[in-house]
């Protein structure tokens, strides 16, 4: 049965035969499957039968497969000798061998026991000048997906529900050109596989510095849409590979690695493979620990910068200086307007988990700036602490109240004790004093009038901040 199919095979696709194309291994490699597939009722309705009968267990489509691979396996192992020198061709090849690889294990159900292809890139010479290939070709795309008109642009940027990450489009495809590499997955050589995850790491470590060059470049403007892009590429790609490192497969390549105590993967130390064998670390956490230093510090000088941008905006008015002020005290339209402004920039820019960090700490350092600049820095009438409440309950709270259900709770309650009436005031400034065995505490005290941030030390200098007293 094999035989006519071989003649035809060697007629087409050997010799000066216009089929026998160097740069069309897919043409051979599509004939030999669809071989496969028209024998495939024949092999089970009329030799299987006789195999049956004559006992052996022996599978009579599994047996054609394997007389048809000796012929592409021949073809394959010369084909790959004339194109090691030519990036682009054995390129293709590699990928059409991956390509008949797996048709040939699912549609055909040929046992993974049995060798088809791949095995035959594993070769030292074709499996060098892959790697080889494979870097380089992934350089040149990342030259040339940073230097995109688009780079920095989320391709789903209009359609909010698909785009929480907002992922800038060179992130994107960079970790697509991570996933196509992962083609090396059914290679049957684990110390092959470490090698292939080697190279990946570097590009994630090259993609890593690039992005801190641009970075650089952009951190003079650090709520610019190119700089917060960059931010997002960072956490994005930390996601990306946080989720690869609880993956199967790159899991089963960690036991790989410790077994074999092969310490060739970057980043991979003696000192480090009880770890990686409890499964308490990845195999990307050297990675993760440099994207996240760089996250946190571009995260920190974002919130610096959104934070300083607000509370330059100061009182509508100069707050005014020297003793006691009998004075309401307003905050400033415009800082109200700045906070407002910041946090729709920062929403329309960060992705989700980035920008709950963000207004997170714009509230903390707002709120520190209200503490520290407004209220400790003045003293209050009855009117100037009902105005401040006011700005705080009608005009602040709301602005943070998009983001949370109770935005109250990242701010102190200061304006409460500046709002007491003068007899409650009066007690608790009293009770607070109170130094032998006070019953109940001081902080329980707090609690009931709605304070929970505050010491009692704390407390009672705010409540020394009132402009009157009921004895005055």
């Amino acid at each position: 049965m094999l035989m006519p199919l071989r003649k035809r095979f060697r007629f087409h696709f050997s010799g000066n035969r216009q089929t026998n194309c160097i740069s069309k291994p897919e043409w051979y490699l599509t004939q030999v499957l669809m071989w496969m597939e028209s024998s495939s009722s024949f092999m089970d309705d009329n030799i299987q039968p006789v195999f049956d009968r004559i006992g052996g267990g022996v599978n009579a489509r599994v047996e054609l497969c394997r007389g048809l691979l000796t012929l592409v396996q021949e073809k394959v192992s010369s084909d790959a000798c004339r194109v090691l020198y030519d990036d682009v061709l054995l390129s293709h090849l590699v990928e059409e061998v991956l390509q008949f690889e797996k048709e040939l294990r699912s549609s055909h159900a040929y046992p993974a026991s049995l060798p088809g292809l791949i095995h035959l890139l594993l070769d030292d010479s074709v499996l060098q000048k892959w790697l080889s290939v494979e870097k380089k070709m992934a350089v040149e795309k990342m030259d040339s997906m940073l230097s995109s008109e688009n780079a920095w642009s989320s391709q789903y940027k209009d359609v909010s529900d698909l785009d929480e990450l907002k992922a800038p489009d060179c992130a994107e495809t960079f970790m697509t050109l991570l996933q196509v590499i992962t083609g090396y997955r059914p290679l049957p050589s684990p110390s092959a596989q470490l090698k292939f995850l080697e190279l990946q790491k570097e590009l994630v470590d090259d993609f890593r510095i690039r992005l801190t060059q641009v970075m650089k470049e952009e951190s003079r403007c650090p709520l610019s849409l190119r700089y917060c892009a960059i931010l997002n590429a960072v956490n994005y790609i930390s996601a990306i590979l946080t989720d690869w490192g609880d993956n199967v497969f790159f899991l089963q390549l960690q036991q790989a690695a410790v077994s074999q105590c092969d310490c060739g993967v970057k980043g991979v130390a003696l000192t480090e493979l009880g770890r990686l064998a409890s499964l308490e670390g990845s195999l990307f956490d050297d990675l993760l620990a440099l994207l996240e230093r760089l996250r946190e510090d571009m995260m920190g000088l974002t919130c610096f910068h959104s934070s300083s941008v607000v509370v330059f905006q100061v009182a509508e008015r100069p707050l005014p200086s020297g003793p006691v002020q009998h004075v309401p005290v307003q905050l400033s339209l415009s800082m109200m307007l700045c906070v407002r402004d910041t946090l729709l920039n920062l929403h329309q820019v960060l992705s989700s988990t980035l920008f709950q960090r963000a207004w997170q700490g714009l509230a903390e350092r707002l709120d520190s700036f209200i503490y520290q600049e407004v209220i400790l820095s003045n003293h209050f009438s009855e009117g100037g602490a009902a105005q401040l409440q006011f700005d705080m309950n009608r005009n602040l709270f709301p602005l943070f109240g998009h983001y949370s259900k109770r935005p109250e709770n990242y701010f102190n309650r200061a304006c409460v004790l500046l709002c007491l009436s003068g007899g409650s005031a009066l007690l608790l400034r009293d009770a607070l004093r109170q130094t032998e065995d006070p019953d109940p505490p001081p902080g329980a005290l707090l609690n009931d009038v709605g304070v929970y941030v505050l010491s009692p030390n704390d407390a009672l200098i705010l409540l020394g901040l009132r402009a009157a007293w009921p004895e005055q």
